[in-house]
């Protein structure tokens, strides 16, 4: 359960910017979004990519591309060089909750209408939370 929101952690969508090194000159940025009782699987990524290496971008890079503090990013992207990648799990949500660009506001839609308006590429890029790991 998520506490501040009241509802399955699995109805959230977590939502982490990645910077994505496909070789030595060419580095592209990615907004993972996943069930909130999930992690992103960055070796699930790298293998999408094709990249020499995937990992967390910094918290300057990730709010000029994602235009939200960390912890409050949407699952959407105003930015060309920003691509969302949705975990099928995600847009299966009958419910989906996410932050609403801040921390004491949330939105509410289904996953297929998320799919409908974000146009996310989706591919499987979440696996299990470890269990001593907080999910909401």
């Amino acid at each position: 359960m998520c506490a501040l929101r009241g509802h399955p952690a699995s109805e959230a969508a977590k939502c982490i910017v990645l910077r994505v090194k496909v070789d030595r000159r060419t580095t592209r940025h990615v907004l993972a979004v996943v069930p909130g009782d999930r992690r992103v699987d960055l070796d699930a990524v790298r293998a999408l990519y094709a990249a020499r290496y995937v990992g967390f971008s910094d918290a300057e890079t990730a709010e000029r591309l994602a235009r939200a503090i960390p912890g409050t990013v949407l699952p959407f992207s105003f930015d060309p060089e920003l691509e969302v990648v949705a975990d099928p799990e995600v847009v299966k949500q009958p419910r989906l909750y996410f932050n609403a660009a801040r921390l004491d506001r949330s939105l509410c839609m289904s996953g297929a209408d998320f799919q409908r308006v974000a146009k996310p590429r989706v591919e499987p890029v979440a696996t299990p939370a470890h269990a001593d790991t907080p999910t909401g």
